[in-house]
């Protein structure tokens, strides 16, 4: 491995402050990690990092390098990224964040086809159905589906709307009497989304009329499809995207209700880092993105 490279492990490896925490980062396994760093460590007759049983951390010598060379490592990134832009090739890797529902139905199809069209490009996805913050983790990009934008720090791009419905079970639903209006919903067990105990507020509208209230069934979770099953099971009635329950509306597993009632407008968006400008290969996804997403209709 050449110097550069391992100084790019010596600085995964503090940043993560782990050695196989930089491996999984680096897609290498913990020894070869290990290896390098001793030997850069070795070239430069310094000891850069403690080593301990718990963790990893910088020696004052390997402090002072780590502060030397990260500029010079980012910089040189950068001007192999604008040489390759100046170009007209994509190049490099791209790290985004996704939803986890949104991460397993859509983007192994958009991936494929991106990587037949642009090979040199890598893309690494991290899927998470909690809040991530993209500059604090160092993402290129992050998919979102959400209400209207609240960070003033990053730069956004809305996709398309993402319908959501109310569902349950005809299983759940053959003992009781067919909700009408919202407020038959407060005698059902609603799912609520979110890690938040209290449950979910619901917001329905209809034309000029509309029906608040907090969901108060027995479960909750962070995750769509956790939630979609639990009411394919019969455990209660569940506000989610469509794309999340379509295959089970399709199947009869599931039923909507309140077709007529609407719930507010959440929206597919794409966040970026607060960049002067997209680098090429980021934008070059992202246009390929949101083409797939409009044109399959996969929402």
């Amino acid at each position: 491995m050449g110097e550069l490279e391992s100084i790019r492990v010596f600085l995964a490896v503090a940043e993560q402050q782990s050695f196989a925490g930089a491996a999984r980062q680096l897609g290498l396994t913990p020894a070869s990690v290990t290896r390098t760093v001793a030997a850069l460590e070795d070239r430069l007759g310094l000891q850069l990092l403690v080593r301990t049983t718990r963790q990893v951390s910088l020696t004052s010598a390997g402090a002072v390098y780590a502060a030397r060379v990260t500029p010079l490592v980012e910089g040189l990134s950068r001007a192999v990224d604008e040489t390759r832009e100046a170009q007209g090739m994509t190049a490099g890797r791209i790290r985004i964040s996704a939803p986890m529902s949104l991460g397993v139905k859509v983007l192994p199809d958009v991936l494929s086809q991106f990587a037949t069209l642009h090979p040199q490009t890598g893309v690494s996805v991290i899927l998470s159905d909690g809040f991530v913050d993209i500059v604090e983790g160092d993402y290129d990009l992050a998919i979102r589906i959400s209400g209207p934008p609240a960070d003033k720090s990053t730069i956004w791009r809305k996709i398309c709307r993402v319908p959501r419905v109310l569902v349950a079970a005809p299983g759940y639903l053959s003992s009781r009497d067919l909700p009408e209006t919202p407020d038959e919903l407060s005698a059902l067990a609603c799912l609520g989304y979110g890690a938040n105990a209290s449950g979910e507020v619901w917001h329905l509208s209809k034309g000029a009329g509309s029906r608040s209230f907090r969901t108060g069934g027995t479960f909750s979770a962070n995750n769509g499809d956790f939630l979609a099953r639990l009411a394919v099971n019969g455990e209660g009635v569940a506000l989610l995207p469509r794309f999340i329950v379509a295959d089970d509306l399709a199947a009869g597993r599931l039923v909507e209700l309140l077709p007529d009632w609407s719930a507010p407008d959440i929206w597919l968006t794409l966040f970026y880092p607060p960049y002067d400008r997209l680098p090429l290969r980021v934008a070059t996804f992202s246009d390929f993105f949101e083409t797939h997403v409009t044109e399959t209709c996969v929402l």
